[in-house]
Order: C-alpha cells, then sequence, then structure tokens
C-alpha cells in the first residue's frame, strides 16, 4: 500500500511553495485543490448537481463563477455543507485513483496537498501530515499579492478557515515559511528525510 502523507497550511502560508519543493525532491505531489476544479466540470455529475442547487453561479459557457460560489457558501453554513457534501466524496475517490496510479507506477509513497485536511478529518486517514505555518501578517501579505482583493476579504477567508494553530497542533511535522525561503528549502529537505525514512 502507498504511503500517503498529508499537507496542509492556512491560506498563504506557502502549501504550494512548499508541495514545489517536495517534487523537486523526487515526491509525487497529488493536488487535491486541481482535482477540486476537476470535478466540477461541465458535464461531471457535481457539475450537475451544483447547477441544481444554485443555477446562478453558472456562466453561459456552462463554466461555474467560482468567486459567485464561494461568496455564497461563504456567507451559509447550510449552502458550505451541501457543496462539500457534492464535492467531498468525489474528490477523494479522485485522490484514491490518482494515489493507487502511483502506487502501480511503482511509487512507495506520494503526498496530499489539500486545503481542508484537517477542517474534514480526512488527516486521520493519512500516514503523515505536514502544515506550513506562517504568520497572519505574512499570510495576508501573500495573498495581497496574488489576487486582486482587500485586506478585509484576505482576513475574512484567513478567519472562515481553521485557525492555523489547530492545524499545526494535530500535525507531525511542521515547516515554519514565515522567512526566507532558503530556511523553508532547509525544513523542507528535514521534512522529506524524516517522512521517507
Amino acid at each position: 500500500m502507498i504511503k500517503l502523507v498529508g499537507l496542509t497550511g492556512g491560506i498563504g502560508s506557502g502549501k504550494s511553495t512548499v508541495a514545489g519543493m517536495m517534487r523537486e525532491q523526487g515526491l509525487p505531489v497529488i493536488d487535491a485543490d486541481l482535482i477540486a476544479r476537476e470535478v466540477v466540470e461541465p458535464g461531471t455529475p457535481a457539475h450537475a448537481d451544483i447547477a441544481r442547487a444554485w443555477p446562478e453561479v453558472i456562466e453561459s459557457n456552462g463554466h461555474i463563477d467560482r468567486k459567485k460560489l464561494a461568496a455564497i457558501v461563504f456567507a451559509d453554513k447550510e449552502s458550505k455543507a451541501r457543496l462539500e457534501a457534492i464535492t467531498h466524496p468525489r474528490i477523494r475517490e479522485q485522490v484514491a485513483v490518482r494515489a493507487a496510479a502511483l502506487e502501480a507506477a511503482g511509487h512507495p509513497m506520494a503526498v496530499l496537498e489539500a486545503a481542508l485536511l484537517v477542517e474534514t478529518g480526512f488527516y486521520k486517514q493519512l500516514d503523515g501530515l505536514v502544515v506550513v505555518s506562517a504568520s497572519e501578517e505574512a499570510q495576508v501579505e501573500r495573498v495581497l499579492a496574488r489576487d486582486a482583493c482587500s485586506r478585509e476579504s484576505v482576513l475574512a477567508r484567513i478567519r472562515a478557515q481553521h485557525p492555523l494553530a489547530d492545524k499545526v497542533r494535530v500535525a507531525d511535522h511542521v515547516v515554519d515559511n514565515g522567512g526566507h525561503l532558503e530556511d523553508t528549502r532547509r525544513r523542507v529537505l528535514a521534512v522529506v528525510h524524516a517522512v521517507t525514512h
């Protein structure tokens, strides 16, 4: 059975940066955020379910207006739960398919990069959890540099997520990504060594 280690963090903590460094070390990475986009493409069962639940988020070309959908689900717990019920089982199914393909290709281990591993409790089914941490200020600055949005909306998104401190508490390994990239790289190398030996 392939060993699957989770990689998560808060928004803007640098999860993708760390995933890239792990890839450089030869570890295959399954990107759950990418899978989450694929499972709701037009023509998929999840897309049909979303179109039925929130017809107003479907654009004229058939694609989902992700910002409009996010605004609805972040403002309403029931909508959020409904969306998760539509997407999460399908995402997990695809993660399992990709893990099996990597195992068949001879990989003894893979990294599952996902935002909601702790929130969903899915990390308990994995062979370890790596959490990327950074100060709230560093998170805000990174998201502002990456997305066209206001400081207030970034803070709202950070506070809508599980507190980073709670994720750190259940982690097997923590990568502090609050400083220079070279420091982060050194920490990633140490974590890769720990999880592969």
